[in-house]
């Protein structure tokens, strides 16, 4: 009882809140060869030191390089930190603040998937402060001038390089947290398909359904706020028909380009009313056992919507009609399920399971708790206790 009525005070504060918010600007270049614009972008802008954060995968593999060739063929310097791990912490966060202080770099660039992005932002804000970042968790609680941060996307799932929040994990603690402001938010991205061209089916399944997650729960947010629901719309219907396109055969270039895109609209849409029961849930098995966060979401997603259905069935009978799964005649529940039963549907296509294989049952106490106490910021339709999340941990256990 306690946890719905602070769940109904803080969303209550985060709606009358969210007018006083200063105002975000965010520019996007997107198609093939959009990274190269927005390189020139930052040469334009008089930048003569930067920062570029990725991982060690995408460095080797020359995606880094290739996004920022048009920096380093103008005579940039550039300074790498490259130790981003999937799930990253704060650790990490404070090494790439030391590589970045040693350089005297002026700003980042973040070339990488979200937990590259989500790890550049708050290196972003590290940069220009002595606080412990834990002291930000939260929202609205980075006050400070930061490092200004741009972003490459390479992979269709996060949409972090739209978000003002990140995602990283307190390893002291056992928890992934979310730091987020208006000052996080990338000053500009590209979205550039190219980059994304080389990605592991499996890779591709687990961030494509990420930005499935997103799509969804922005649009059975009870959050009526600003254009969440068209760049929802617009995420879920492409994702659909693209995703098992990519998945079976990755040189489909104008399906890549139609995730590409998906997934920076599914960001936008979280952007204004953040996400839900879902990643509640996925959160925690990020924290406890590594499981990297799209193939979570993917997992869950289908347990939280059935959990959902009743007071998201209108919202989930039009998403039945948007990607064509109801039938003529048919009741709005009937419909509702319609598109469940398509998610579910979609998982088994993308070869995606219906459990998490390390979830321990002896850690079933412990996620319960923290995942209904970290959806208690989340405007969701159906708020959940820590025996509503028992229930679904259940049912994904080996």
């Amino acid at each position: 009882m306690l946890l719905k009525l602070k769940h109904k005070l803080v969303i209550g504060m985060m709606k009358s809140l969210a007018g006083l918010a200063p105002g975000q600007s965010h520019l996007a270049f997107t198609g093939p060869g959009s990274s190269r614009e927005l390189c020139q972008y930052l040469i334009n802008q008089g930048y003569k030191k930067v920062l570029i954060a990725s991982d060690k995968i995408l460095r080797d593999l020359g995606v880094t390089d290739q996004g920022s060739q048009t920096l380093l063929d103008a005579g940039i310097e550039v300074a790498y930190f490259d130790d981003i791990e999937p799930n990253p912490t704060f650790e990490q966060v404070e090494a790439g603040k030391q590589v970045l202080r040693a350089a005297g770099s002026e700003v980042i660039l973040a070339i990488g998937g979200g937990s590259v992005i989500d790890c550049a932002k708050i290196m972003s804000a590290a940069a220009t402060s002595d606080d412990d970042p834990r002291s930000w968790v939260g929202f609205g609680k980075v006050k400070h001038e930061v490092i200004p941060l741009y972003a490459i996307s390479t992979t269709a799932g996060t949409g972090s390089e739209a978000t003002a929040g990140a995602v990283i994990t307190d390893v002291q603690n056992h928890a992934k947290v979310v730091i987020s402001g208006a000052s996080l938010l990338p000053k500009a991205a590209a979205v550039d398909p190219r980059l994304q061209q080389g990605l592991p089916p499996a890779i591709t399944a687990a961030t494509g359904m990420d930005a499935l997650t997103h799509g969804i729960e922005a649009y059975i947010s009870t959050w009526e706020r600003g254009t969440r629901k068209e760049h929802a719309t617009a995420a879920i219907r492409v994702i659909f028909d693209a995703l098992p396109k990519i998945y079976a055969d990755s040189s489909d270039h104008d399906a890549r380009a139609a995730m590409a895109m998906a997934a920076y609209h599914a960001g936008m849409a979280i952007n204004q009313v953040n996400v839900g029961n879902v990643h509640a849930i996925a959160h925690q098995f990020g924290a406890y056992y590594g499981v990297p966060h799209g193939l979570a979401n993917a997992v869950v997603l289908p347990y939280v919507l059935e959990f959902s259905k009743g007071p998201a069935e209108a919202a989930l009978a039009e998403l039945a009609d948007l990607v064509g799964v109801a039938q003529s005649g048919q009741s709005s529940a009937a419909k509702a399920q319609a598109f469940i039963d398509a998610v579910k549907a979609l998982n088994a296509q993308l070869d995606i399971g219906t459990k998490i294989e390390p979830l321990k049952r002896d850690d079933h106490d412990a996620i319960a708790k923290a995942a209904a106490e970290e959806a208690v910021s989340y405007p969701v339709p159906r708020f959940m206790m820590p025996a509503d999340v028992k229930a679904m941990l259940n049912e994904m256990t080996v």
